[in-house]
């Protein structure tokens, strides 16, 4: 499946790998058109704008036929939607390309947004602020749940041409658009959720200031008052500035002061307590309503894990039962933890492919950076740091130090025990299927018993070796308990 996002701004196709779980990004390739461009004094789209987005949506159609894709989403936002010309753009393209645009209303974009934003975090509370380059949108989020939603007119392009490049007189238009939602109070001590390509990039810089040691941006979090001190920095620099800034895109150095600007505006109005940036959007949203209801229900965490554990292991043992065996390790009915260890189960087994010497590095990289909805920074420390464990990488290491900052004492402890758990259970599996439902786990005072099979002793020959019972007495040390194979 695909979904191309005719934006404002840019336009964005991403493809989707659909087979029977949540859908990981395979492709994704935008283009600066900058449609929007000028929208604000003529009320029509950018004539150049327009040509760019022909001759971008050839290339993306005949790309997705070559790719196999079956269905494909072409949706565009607030300056298409806003536009006089508008309509003709549209049966351009339709007429030209043998495709369907969708024009979602300003409400229907913002939920749009709101649902890709619940793909990753289901019980978002708050306020939900999405600046594309023509709009704003807003959506109340109460537990997961719409509330009161709104679309704006003043996204990134198009409040600098309204405010002829008066940041001041751009504070004043904004101010005035945000007078009569005095709802906005209510998301007092809860929430904001930035989303758009300009906060991205936002973030991105304020991951830099604030020296913060993982770069990725969804679930990014700042605390109030960081984040408006470092908008305010942003508003004040001038376009020269900014463009002295390694990794600000070139078509953003314009905007990205009003940008900063209404992002601590929103701060300010909603009084919120904490910013978290999204790396997801309308665009995830819109893929969620293409899908079969059964599909959208997926843990994007757990979908993604699973899809990456079909292409990446070896033989046919599964999370599953991996997670199954561990589980008496740890104590029931911790429904976080226990979604992290289910997790951790089904990546354990992603880095036999690489040298070995190189293995817990490689793993650890690749699951801190996982393209996965669902995940806080803390719990992608967490399932990081398992995974080095389970190829005997040392909980010591600089590398995990680097980000250790961002894990309690007890999530470092379980993680770590965790990791020993899945080294031991491969250990004794070989990786394969069917072995570890030999044996099991009791924990009883002070010790750990590893049970073997009481049937003949050439049954339990597999489970003999020198490594099994080295990896377990870490193991039981790691719990402070007396290893027992019986």
């Amino acid at each position: 499946m695909a979904v191309v996002d005719i934006g404002s701004n840019t336009i964005r196709l991403v493809v989707y790998d659909t087979p029977n779980r949540l859908p990981i990004p395979i492709f994704n390739e935008k283009s600066s058109c900058q449609l929007g461009a000028g929208l604000a004094l003529t009320g029509r789209l950018n004539p150049e704008g327009v040509e760019c987005a022909v001759h971008s949506l050839k290339r993306f159609i005949r790309l997705t036929e070559a790719m196999g894709v079956e269905r494909m989403d072409l949706v565009a936002t607030a300056a298409v939607r806003d536009a006089s010309d508008g309509p003709d753009f549209v049966k351009r393209i339709e007429g030209s390309l043998g495709v369907t645009i969708q024009i979602p209303s300003g409400p229907e974009e913002a939920q749009l947004a709101a649902l890709g934003l619940l793909s990753g975090i289901p019980n978002a509370d708050g306020v939900l602020v999405d600046m594309g380059g023509g709009s704003v949108d807003v959506v109340e989020l109460n537990a997961g749940n719409f509330g009161r939603t709104v679309s704006l007119p003043f996204g990134h392009l198009r409040l600098p041409e309204a405010a002829q490049g008066d940041i001041f007189k751009a504070r004043e238009i904004v101010d005035v658009e945000l007078e009569n939602l005095q709802w906005l109070h209510e998301g007092a001590g809860r929430t904001l959720y930035a989303i758009g390509g300009s906060w991205r990039t936002l973030g991105r810089l304020f991951i830099e200031q604030m020296d913060y040691p993982l770069h990725v941006i969804d679930e990014y979090t700042l605390a109030s008052d960081d984040a408006r001190r470092l908008c305010q920095l942003v508003a004040n620099l001038s376009k020269e500035s900014i463009k002295e800034i390694s990794g600000v895109a070139k078509g953003r150095a314009k905007s990205l002061p009003y940008a900063a600007m209404v992002l601590g505006t929103m701060i300010a109005k909603t009084k919120a307590r904490q910013v978290v940036f999204s790396g997801f959007s309308m665009r995830e949203g819109q893929l969620l309503k293409m899908l079969p209801v059964d599909l959208r229900g997926q843990d994007p965490l757990l979908s993604g894990c699973a899809a990456m554990a079909e292409r990446t292991g070896r033989f046919a043992i599964t999370g599953q039962e991996i997670y199954d065996w561990i589980s008496p390790l740890f104590p029931p009915g911790r429904d976080a933890e226990s979604r992290l260890r289910l997790a951790a189960s089904m990546l354990s087994d992603m880095g036999w492919s690489e040298h070995p010497d190189y293995r817990a590095e490689h793993s650890f990289l690749r699951t801190l950076r996982l393209p996965f909805a669902g995940l806080s920074h803390a719990e992608r420390v967490f399932l990081a740091l398992a995974i080095y464990v389970r190829y005997n990488g040392d909980r010591n290491n600089q590398l995990v130090k680097s980000v250790g900052s961002l894990m309690t004492d007890y999530d470092f402890d379980h993680a770590n025990v965790t990791g020993l758990a899945l080294r031991l259970a491969h250990t004794i599996s070989g990786s394969a299927p069917g072995i570890l439902s030999g044996t099991l786990f009791e924990l009883e005072g002070n010790t750990l018993r590893l049970r073997l099979p009481e049937n003949a002793a050439e049954e339990r020959d597999i489970f003999a070796g020198e490594a099994v019972g080295r990896r377990f007495k870490t193991l039981a040390r790691s719990l402070g308990r007396e290893a027992i194979i019986e």
